[in-house]
């Protein structure tokens, strides 16, 4: 063990990084001790970047009169410095610390290279309690470039490859076809690249082989405790041919700052377990006739893991699979048996139900026995038992003489605590054993950017049609898109497809008072098809998907347009017409949905087709009775619409409302032409 950490230490050490093997991860570029005086003032000081330190283990009594983080360029501490902002950045007297450890920033983007000192200073009584003096020559961490890959096969190639921390890589303008069956970003320690190494997730968190590139800047994150100090290489390699299709070799003694990624540690109490993606992991155990499974995942309160046997036999497949949903509800966990024979919400069709639905509703039961359910530092852990033949017929063996595909997913819970469309599956075939020879093991931490800049995701521009300028709406179907599309311009999960009306998605709608308007709906006539069948309607509650409620939850919903009873008091949709949908190209990943800087140019990748056939003509009045706000949406499943503003004049209309509505692409009108081909203009 002592001679592994002497190799990392040797990695690390030179004349501007010190090894922390005592003191924990890297902190930064180390300073030095605080030089103590009075008030019992200590710590250590670390270096993050050009303009920020850390300090570590500080000790302050508290009991100074005026005494503040102190900085400046003279040749010592005295009145000519100014204010550094302590952990918060307030310029508060300073209070008690105790070892602490915390960040400060210098203010106005001054620079460490632009002071001489740094000082917990009186100014009251002009003392200095503890200082620490920055060398003249002294370089604090920064990127680092560290040269491009020039690949021999598979068009490998980039720009400057930059070092940006501790943990994370940006490869500039990357290229590679993709035609290596089993080529990974792959990380390890020795003189050059082979097959004893480290899978590193994708951009997107993936461990699956590496898709196509052509001319795109990416970031990596190494994987779990890895950092740059502690391995020797990077690579792309092809574990099929064992070749390194492209490399670097990482420099000794990198001057980077430090990860601000926390690492999260997850024990597995179970002896098998797969990273199934950079947030997710699945282990199991085999006892007797059961299987114990345990799911960890570092996701949201609002969100669920899925995982369970694929549909096929011969490859992961979701249509078809016997499935377990697991999240925390509050205090409570659930591990819920689910069957999927669609790929959509569960709906009832014709008076079966049909789509990811919970065995208890397809005449099946719940075959799983929930054990424990945790959530340590962010990560929920969900374990449960289930029987490798289960007595329930429509449930999947779990064999154990041959590997076992699987499926996974991770993704939103709707209002009703349902699984909406999934953000994070798999594209690739996954295959377990179920009781290996020897315990298979190749998890490892989870981490997180606690710095909220990984969840920053500008949305697509809001689409904003009036009623002034047409009374006539054409509404198909198309893909709900990533977090820019339906999730960030509605705030709700969403499920695959979305309402696109004149060409945008779900566009807010500005109607007038008694004018007549009229929805052209062209979302499916076929109720067999649970995944296409979309009849549209108007009511006051913004979730849709009336046919799935109970009848107590019904009768709290004002139905506008789109619904008729029958004379046993039966809902039944009156606007479902012919199909036509927009879908993704055949070589597009919908998982890169997010990639897309814009609508326009995400609309732009789809491909729309119609079937022969009518639309239904959904024709309604708003009146003084209706609400200013009410939603259009999907009779059979939830949030796919959006919000549809009753206004009693045009007037107070903005005038951006009406130059969005002006400024629709040629490519809209276009849509709108292919589907006035199947229908007579009103």
């Amino acid at each position: 063990m002592n001679s592994f950490w002497i190799a990392i230490c040797f990695l690390q050490i030179s004349q501007t990084v010190k090894c922390q093997e005592d003191d924990g991860p890297y902190k930064g570029k180390y300073l030095g001790k605080i030089n103590s005086y009075h008030h019992q003032v200590a710590g250590d000081v670390y270096v993050i970047d050009e303009y920020s330190i850390l300090l570590s283990s500080f000790v302050y009594d508290g009991n100074g009169a005026d005494t503040f983080f102190w900085a400046g360029a003279s040749n010592r501490p005295g009145p000519q410095g100014f204010i550094v902002p302590d952990e918060y950045g307030y310029t508060n007297v300073l209070e008690r610390y105790l070892n602490k450890d915390f960040t400060l920033t210098l203010p106005d983007k001054k620079k460490i290279t632009d002071i001489r000192w740094f000082a917990v200073y009186d100014i009251w009584s002009q003392n200095t309690f503890g200082d620490i003096y920055v060398p003249e020559e002294f370089e604090p961490p920064t990127i680092q470039n560290v040269g491009q890959l020039n690949g021999k096969k598979h068009n490998i190639s980039s720009g400057d490859i930059q070092i940006l921390d501790a943990k994370k890589i940006k490869l500039k303008h990357f290229e590679y076809d993709g035609k290596a069956k089993k080529a990974y970003f792959w990380v390890g320690v020795g003189p050059q690249p082979g097959p004893k190494g480290f899978k590193v997730p994708d951009e997107n968190g993936y461990l699956e082989p590496i898709r196509a590139y052509k001319e795109e800047t990416i970031i990596l994150e190494l994987p779990g405790d890895l950092t740059i100090f502690t391995i020797d290489w990077f690579s792309i390699y092809d574990h099929e041919t064992h070749e390194n299709l492209g490399s670097f070799i990482v420099p000794d003694g990198l001057n980077v700052p430090p990860s601000l990624v926390k690492i999260i540690s997850h024990k597995n109490d179970l002896p098998n377990c797969l990273q199934l993606h950079k947030d997710f992991q699945v282990s199991w155990e085999l006892f007797g006739p059961q299987v114990t499974i345990q799911l960890a995942g570092n996701i949201g309160d609002d969100e669920y893991m899925a995982f369970g046997i694929s549909g096929s036999h011969t490859q992961s497949q979701m249509l078809n699979s016997d499935v377990t949903i697991a999240y925390i509800d509050g205090y409570r966990g659930f591990a819920t048996d689910y069957n999927i024979t669609a790929l959509a919400p569960c709906v009832k069709v014709l008076g079966q139900y049909k789509g990811v639905c919970k065995d208890e509703l397809v005449g099946g039961q719940d075959s799983n026995q929930i054990h424990t359910a945790v959530k340590e530092n962010g990560i929920q852990i969900i374990t449960y038992r289930r029987f490798l033949i289960s007595p329930d017929n429509g449930d999947k063996e779990y064999v154990t003489d041959k590997p076992l595909f699987i499926i996974w997913a991770l993704g939103k819970l709707d209002d009703k605590k349902e699984p909406a469309f999934h953000d994070k599956y798999p594209k690739t075939n996954i295959s377990i054993e179920i009781n290996p020879k020897e315990p298979t093991n190749n998890c490892y931490s989870f981490t997180r950017d606690e710095t909220g800049k990984s969840n920053l995701t500008e949305i697509w521009e809001k689409g904003e049609l009036d009623g002034k300028a047409s009374r006539v709406f054409n509404a198909y179907l198309g893909p709900s898109g990533g977090r820019r599309a339906y999730q960030g311009i509605t705030g709700q999960p969403s499920t695959s497809l979305a309402w696109y009306i004149n060409g945008m998605l779900v566009p807010e709608l500005w109607l007038r008072r008694g004018l007549t308007y009229a929805f052209k709906v062209y979302g499916g006539k076929n109720p067999h098809m649970a995944e296409l069948y979309h009849p549209l309607i108007i009511t006051d509650e913004s979730h849709g998907g009336f046919d799935r409620l109970t009848d107590e939850a019904q009768s709290k919903i004002r139905v506008l347009a789109g619904i008729e009873y029958s004379r046993r008091g039966r809902p039944r949709p009156t606007a479902a017409g012919s199909l036509c949908i927009a879908r993704h190209a055949e070589n597009r990943d919908r998982r890169l949905d997010d990639d897309f800087p814009s609508f326009k140019k995400y609309n732009r990748s789809l491909v729309y087709t119609c079937e022969e056939g009518d639309p239904a003509v959904l024709e309604f009045t708003p009146n003084t009775s209706w609400p200013d706000t009410v939603y259009y949406n999907s009779f059979t499943q939830a949030n796919m619409g959006w919000k549809i503003h009753v206004i009693d004049t045009f007037s107070s209309l903005s005038r951006s409302s009406a130059s969005k509505q002006n400024g629709i692409s040629l490519w809209f009108l276009l849509v709108s032409v292919v589907l006035l081909r199947y229908d007579d203009v009103m």
